[in-house]
């Protein structure tokens, strides 16, 4: 049968009061009284309800965060980054996957709400209009990490446009004029401003936008694959490929490499995110560096100051990036 305080209390011969007063580390105890209530605690195994604590305190230091693919690399480290700042701030994680499908978002936010999580961090694509009516009936704060939403919600992220811009051109002053951009889902906005990026990169030197050089994928390894296969299609052969992931660019270098196309020699390829996917390949790659481990900390830590009612100076903080140089470029 289940040990309750009630047990532990008859045990150690003191009130309930003054072990759930043991439990919840108040220091208006006596150190006789509490070492004799702990060790009736490990005698009888007792585990304190968090739920019933919960309820008495309003509170269950649980926090709920929605991840879009947990198997994915970049997302693995976000949520490694919110993990060690929780456990710092002493808040257990619910952690669930949404795979980037808006009725499961909806369905995991309002699940999570039921579970009276403190707080929530949200990663997902589109922020729609149905995203943030949730949001603002949201009993508890809401941040986003890794995702664009209206200025009104806070959020952790990087500056997408100029990260793609500075990735664009990088390549373009090494000479090429002819550099495909292989994106991840048009739609999400973040996609939409490393385009943004591209599209200035080009304009500022002099090299034309062309369409057929724009080509969408889904961030994964296999639609690298099937974009260089694309490439190799086009009348005019690119010298240069910017991928919006690291996934893709090892995609587009491997099926380049069994097309006998050498990299860089033929082809510069530069990726996105900096995972630890971009120095297993061979020749390793050149990428952007977005510091998922420090976007997940960072959002973590913004959830905390709002669930704790700090003062919280600026809700839409952006970080900083870098072109990290390897041999996939010349």
């Amino acid at each position: 049968m289940t040990v309750t305080i009630y047990d532990v209390a008859r045990e150690a011969n003191v009130s309930m009061a003054t072990v759930s007063r043991v439990v919840n580390g108040n220091p208006n105890v006596k150190p006789s009284t509490r070492k004799k209530v702990l060790e009736a605690i490990e005698r009888l195994g007792y585990r304190p309800n968090a739920v019933a604590r919960g309820l008495a305190s309003k509170k269950t230091t649980t926090v709920g965060v929605i991840i879009p693919d947990i198997s994915s690399i970049f997302f693995a480290e976000l949520a490694r980054g919110i993990e060690d700042i929780a456990t710092m701030y002493k808040y257990n994680i619910i952690l669930s996957n949404s795979d980037q499908n808006k009725e499961k978002e909806l369905h995991l936010l309002n699940t999570m709400l039921a579970k009276q999580v403190d707080g929530i961090l949200f990663m997902g694509g589109t922020i729609t209009d149905e995203h943030v009516a949730e949001f603002q009936k949201s009993s508890v704060p809401i941040v986003l990490a890794a995702t664009i939403g209206p200025n009104e919600i806070p959020s952790v992220n990087i500056d997408y446009e100029q990260a793609a811009f500075e990735a664009v051109t990088y390549l373009l002053e090494k000479g090429n004029r002819r550099v495909v951009y292989v994106t991840g889902p048009t739609d999400d906005p973040i996609n939409q401003r490393k385009l943004a990026g591209y599209r200035r990169a080009l304009a500022e030197h002099g090299a034309p936008y062309e369409e057929e050089f724009v080509i969408e994928g889904d961030n994964s390894y296999d639609s690298g694959l099937e974009a260089y296969e694309k490439m190799a299609e086009l009348a005019e052969r690119p010298t240069a490929v910017f991928a919006g992931t690291d996934e893709m660019a090892l995609g587009i270098i491997h099926s380049a490499q069994d097309h006998s196309v050498r990299v860089p020699d033929e082809l510069e390829v530069v990726g996105f995110d900096n995972t630890r996917l971009a120095t297993m390949v061979r020749p390793r790659l050149t990428t952007v560096v977005q510091p998922m481990y420090d976007i997940g900390a960072v959002a973590m830590r913004l959830l905390t100051k709002y669930m704790n009612k700090e003062q919280v100076d600026n809700h839409i903080v952006v970080l900083p990036h870098r072109l990290e140089v390897r041999e996939s470029t010349k």
